[in-house]
């Protein structure tokens, strides 16, 4: 349970749980099933079924690290313990933060630690999100922002700045997709949901349009006042949950007080109830990056040949740039070059195998079509299957597709991932 957990309870049928800390009764969660446990450090572990512990147990490995550098950064851990749970593939999320018992999906044991950034997000909602909660669902971005800005710190202090300077250029452009595709009035922090369902509504506007904003206010006052800002944030409305009219009436009596000569009231309140991003708002970057633009127009261009392309020491978000970034439409000899030299279909990562399927999609890329409808049978995450879902609707070729992968996979489906993808697939 998202509670206490002692490790060595007897597997006997009667559990019993203690959870000292006030909650949210959306932190409340209970799993049940085949579960064995493995410490990871002193204050984390792991439970998983058997055929997962060890796996899961040396993916994560650097969850304790973790723990610590928040704590050395934004002030003491206030959980006692920091576990996690690995849920079937059919779980909907990414994770969910759980006080003391993180819920994590299986899609990010990649193999290679390439995905743990869901690890530093979830762990960092102890700070922002758990000891200090959103009031309503239109304060959302107090938690997904905050936190978002968290994990990339956390990350950028464990694996260093190149990896935290490509993830947030890939945050970035996540966030640009959502500001096209989205209304205006979806693009606003504290978003109006009267009368509204918030999973209909749900984007990455609360997670990384808010992370951009606080890192915008470190830039303008400095990191090390900034990280100072935050652990007395995290200390005043310890264990409360709070709206975005209380947190700007806080950064009234602090940070806009303190430095009226680098923080504008009406920028703020622009980022928070404005559409879109503010003129001049900060772009990530990363130089690896640059060079990947390069390799990529020589290929398009017919300079080089895709086995040529220097991917020997590409991490996983360099991958996914360079797929990311493509043309929508490539020719079925451009996609095979690409599947023959790098072996894309077969990608066990969930991710670079997600990027991969959605472009074999938009083109009709069939050799792609066995691999597509085993991802869509065997994952329920629902970041990875809408958009599949959604691209194959547009066809009735691919609608019918869809439909017969919905249908088998739908028994196993979380109701929220069913809820998201049946419109896609009914006539």
């Amino acid at each position: 349970m998202s509670a206490a957990n002692d490790p060595d309870t007897p597997r006997d049928g009667v559990y019993e749980f203690t959870m000292p800390q006030p909650v949210p009764s959306y932190l409340i969660a209970l799993a049940i099933g085949d579960l064995e446990f493995k410490a990871m450090g002193k204050r984390t572990g792991v439970y998983a079924e058997p055929s997962m512990l060890d796996a899961a147990a040396s993916e994560f490995e650097d969850t304790e690290s973790m723990l610590e550098a928040t704590e050395d950064t934004y002030g003491p851990y206030s959980w006692d313990r920091y576990d996690l749970l690995i849920l079937p593939p059919s779980f909907p999320f990414g994770g969910m933060e759980n006080p003391r018992l993180s819920f994590i999906t299986p899609t990010v044991i990649a193999g290679d630690k390439s995905l743990v950034s869901l690890i530093a997000h979830e762990l960092a909602h102890s700070w922002s999100g758990n000891t200090v909660t959103n009031a309503t669902w239109r304060d959302l971005w107090l938690n997904e922002g905050f936190t978002t800005y968290l994990t990339y710190r956390i990350m950028e202090m464990i694996y260093g700045h190149d990896r935290y300077r490509m993830e947030a250029v890939l945050g970035y452009q996540d966030l640009q997709e959502d500001i096209d595709a989205l209304p205006d009035n979806d693009e606003i922090l504290a978003i109006d949901l009267r009368g509204r369902d918030p999973d209909d509504v749900f984007s990455d506007i609360p997670y990384e349009k808010g992370a951009l904003f606080l890192r915008e206010i470190e830039q303008k006052i400095g990191r090390e006042n900034f990280d100072a800002f935050l652990v007395q944030y995290f200390d005043h409305f310890a264990f409360q949950s709070i709206t975005t009219d209380e947190f700007i009436a806080y950064l009234d009596e602090t940070l806009l007080k303190k430095y009226p000569e680098k923080l504008d009231r009406e920028r703020v309140l622009a980022w928070i109830f404005e559409p879109g991003l503010p003129e001049g708002a900060p772009v990530p970057t990363s130089d690896a990056f640059t060079t990947i633009d390069k390799q990529r127009t020589a290929w398009l261009n017919g300079e080089k040949a895709a086995a040529d392309i220097a991917t020997q020491d590409w991490t996983v978000h360099e991958w996914l740039y360079f797929l990311n970034n493509l043309p929508t439409a490539l020719s079925d000899e451009q996609l095979a070059e690409l599947d023959s030299a790098f072996s894309l279909t077969q990608s066990k990562n969930n991710e670079i195998a997600h990027s991969w399927l959605l472009m074999a999609v938009q083109n009709e890329y069939k050799p792609a079509y066995d691999r597509l409808y085993e991802y869509l049978v065997s994952i329920g995450r629902n970041k990875l299957v809408k958009p599949l879902y959604r691209e194959l609707s547009k066809t009735p070729e691919g609608k019918a597709f869809a439909a017969k992968a919905f249908e088998e996979a739908k028994p196993g489906y979380h109701p929220l991932t069913i809820k998201a993808n049946e419109g896609f697939v009914n006539p």
